[in-house]
C-alpha cells in the first residue's frame, strides 16, 4: 500500500493562474525544458517551470498567506517525483530533499487529519487533494508577490544575482 507521501509525489495537479504564464513563467524560466546552457544563454533564472513554482510556493509559505486561485488556470503536467530528476542532464540536482520539505510544510499547514487517513476514514486521494490545495494556494500567494495585481511585468531586480533571495528576505515573516 502506498504512503501519503508516495501518493502525493505521483500527483500532477499543481496549478497556477493563467495570468502568470507570460510575465512570470516565461520571463523567469526556459519553460518546457532545455539544457542549463540554454537557460543561461537566454538570460533565464530558472530552467524548468516547476522551479519557479517551487520558489513561488516557498515565497508564499514564508509570507504566511494562502490565496485561492481565481480565473483560468494552467497545470504543470509533471508528477512531483519527476521534479529535478533528470539523470540524462549533467549537473542536474536531485530534488528529493526539496520534495520532502514541501510535503512536511504542506502537512503542517493543511487542515488534514492524519489519524483519519491512518484509520481509512479519509482516503489517500482525499488527503492529497487537501495537500494540493494548500500547495497551490501558497504558490499563488508567491506568484502575486512576484507580480502584484495591476502590474504587467515582474520587477527587473529579480534578474540580479541576489534578486530572488532578497525577495524572500523581504517577505519572510511579513
Amino acid at each position: 500500500m502506498a504512503s501519503l507521501y508516495e501518493t502525493w509525489l505521483n500527483r500532477i495537479d499543481s496549478y497556477y493562474e493563467e495570468r502568470y504564464y507570460v510575465p512570470v513563467i516565461e520571463a523567469l524560466c526556459q519553460y518546457h525544458g532545455g539544457s542549463v546552457d540554454g537557460r543561461d544563454g537566454k538570460g533565464k533564472v530558472f530552467n524548468a517551470g516547476y522551479e519557479v513554482f517551487i520558489y513561488a510556493f516557498f515565497l508564499g509559505l514564508y509570507y504566511g498567506e494562502r490565496t485561492p486561485l481565481e480565473g483560468p488556470r494552467r497545470k504543470f503536467r509533471m508528477e512531483m517525483y519527476t521534479w529535478g530528476r533528470k539523470s540524462t542532464e549533467p549537473g542536474r540536482k536531485d530534488y528529493t530533499l526539496i520534495q520532502k520539505y514541501i510535503f512536511v510544510a504542506l502537512v503542517a499547514k493543511s487542515n488534514i487529519d492524519l489519524l483519519a487517513v491512518d484509520k481509512g476514514n479519509l482516503s489517500l486521494d482525499e488527503a492529497c487533494d487537501i495537500l494540493m490545495i494548500t500547495l497551490n494556494e501558497y504558490a499563488n500567494t508567491g506568484f502575486r508577490l512576484i507580480l502584484p495585481p495591476g502590474r504587467e511585468e515582474i520587477d527587473s531586480t529579480l534578474f540580479e544575482n541576489t534578486g530572488l533571495l532578497e525577495m524572500i528576505r523581504n517577505f519572510c515573516g511579513k
